[in-house]
């Protein structure tokens, strides 16, 4: 997420690292969706432990609101930073609604079994489907899905105040939050199958790989009437991106956890320890290193080799924010919000 944050200049992205123009899914459009996929595996490992060693709902309940108005809060602080100009405030964002996601899924996970789960993210996708689809927009009609056109933007355009990502609508919008949560789901869904015991660590791989293969091939079939977007957050995007997101983490657990291949993984290891303290710094930075970014441009991010140049910027900040997050590792810091 950093990397695709930073490049060293808008104007000449590696194009792998640009999000698709509306329809469609590049490499970047899945990290997102990755991120919250996690965040549910991580609520379904992390709150049944909490719950074995006797801590009751309600303490959770309030750890859990806390946590989610704090992360919520971070974002604001990040989309304003630097100049902090209110006049110009974007409640939506990617911390928003990571913690929107995160509070629902936890409270979920409280209240109902992950065949209830399943039935829930299960509904609100079909759902979301016929509202976007046969929903009629003012003006507008129904069925239609452009940009700034559709149910979602009509929304946003009614109920967010202050300023939105693309003017009248916003990519991280209310409506398309419902089917973000359902990508949360699907990822405790997956922790609930890695809680399971009585399933050995092989049967979860392969679970793992037929899981995510038949939502990958279910969310491109569905894509084909219901277009993958990641601005719209579709429910063919949930699961053609869940299906990829448990493919790679089927991949990764098999090699990491069953091989004991895992020293290759020491880099990831100490990103996801402080994962949210290395994003601040990656919102922050960039800006404090203005002026060098000016002259970056101007003499590196040139010619034939600028998107190549802008990429090494990005990489280059992405190490920076290695730096402060390494030294947390080895001091056995953890931030935890």
């Amino acid at each position: 997420m950093i990397i695709v944050n930073t490049p060293g200049s808008w104007d000449h992205v590696f194009a792998p690292l640009l999000h698709a123009s509306w329809h469609g899914i590049t490499p970047t459009d899945c990290v997102f969706p990755f991120f919250i996929f996690i965040v549910g595996i991580s609520i379904t490992l992390s709150y049944r432990k909490m719950m074995a060693g006797g801590q009751s709902k309600s303490k959770l309940i309030g750890k859990t609101i806390k946590r989610a108005i704090l992360i919520f809060l971070i974002g604001i602080f990040l989309g304003l930073f630097p100049d902090f100009n209110f006049a110009e405030i974007r409640l939506p964002g990617v911390l928003q609604r990571i913690a929107v996601v995160f509070l629902v899924c936890a409270l979920l996970f409280l209240y109902t079994t992950w065949k209830q789960q399943a039935v829930i993210g299960s509904m609100v996708l079909l759902l979301y489907w016929g509202a976007l689809l046969f929903v009629p927009v003012p003006g507008v009609g129904s069925g239609v899905l452009e940009p700034g056109r559709n149910l979602a933007a009509w929304i946003d355009e009614l109920f967010i105040p202050g300023r939105m990502w693309q003017g009248t609508w916003d990519p991280e919008g209310i409506l398309s939050t419902f089917p973000a949560i359902a990508t949360g789901i699907s990822g405790m869904l997956v922790g609930k199958l890695l809680a399971n015991d009585g399933i050995s660590r092989e049967r979860q791989v392969l679970w793992l790989y037929l899981i995510g293969l038949l939502a990958f091939l279910f969310g491109s079939a569905w894509g084909w009437v219901f277009p993958i977007n990641k601005n719209l957050w579709t429910s063919s995007y949930v699961l053609y991106t869940s299906g990829l997101a448990a493919l790679v983490f089927a991949s990764l657990f098999f090699v990491i956890e069953i091989l004991g291949a895992s020293a290759w993984a020491k880099f990831g290891v100490v990103f996801g320890a402080n994962a949210i303290t290395a994003y601040v710094i990656g919102g922050v930075l960039p800006e404090l290193l203005g002026p060098l970014n000016t002259w970056y441009i101007d003499h590196v991010v040139v010619g034939n080799w600028a998107n190549v140049a802008s990429l090494l910027w990005a990489v280059g900040i992405c190490l920076l924010c290695y730096v402060p997050v390494y030294w947390l590792y080895r001091k056995k810091i953890f931030i935890k919000i």
